[in-house]
């Protein structure tokens, strides 16, 4: 059963003092492009191969998916479709929620899901750390 990764784009974004604020759907467009190859090679502490989704709110919204990542729209808050989607895989599937934020961490965890920080995805052009705090 191929492990369920769920990013949190506005937090793994805004962790990049790269400008993003200027063009946060281009900043959305690019993390999802950098994700493509996760599908692939797996997560730290989650080999391949891995179902990859992107769940997007705000300016972001309306962002396509591409081959290796589905994206989400939240059509309100990300953190609500963030939980929703956690709540809602098959009994027994593992999921990793990627974010920084810890009121999401605490109620994504309460579903069973395990929690990593942004740097466990590739959110800019350094390469992805196992970050499992």
């Amino acid at each position: 059963m191929r492990t369920l990764v769920i990013v949190d784009a506005a937090n793994v974004i805004g962790s990049v003092p790269d400008g993003w604020w200027r063009d946060r759907r281009g900043a959305a467009e690019r993390l999802r492009d950098r994700l493509a190859g996760i599908e692939a090679s797996g997560i730290p502490g989650h080999p391949a191969p891995v179902e990859i989704v992107l769940v997007t709110e705000g300016a972001a919204r309306g962002l396509e998916s591409v081959p290796g990542v589905r994206v989400e729209s939240a059509p309100g808050s990300g953190d609500e479709r963030i939980v929703e989607l956690v709540a809602a895989r098959e009994p027994g599937r593992p999921c990793v929620v990627v974010t920084a934020d810890r009121e999401l961490r605490r109620r994504a965890e309460a579903y069973g899901a395990e929690c990593v920080g942004p740097r466990s995805v590739p959110a800019s052009s350094a390469a992805p750390r196992d970050e499992r705090t």
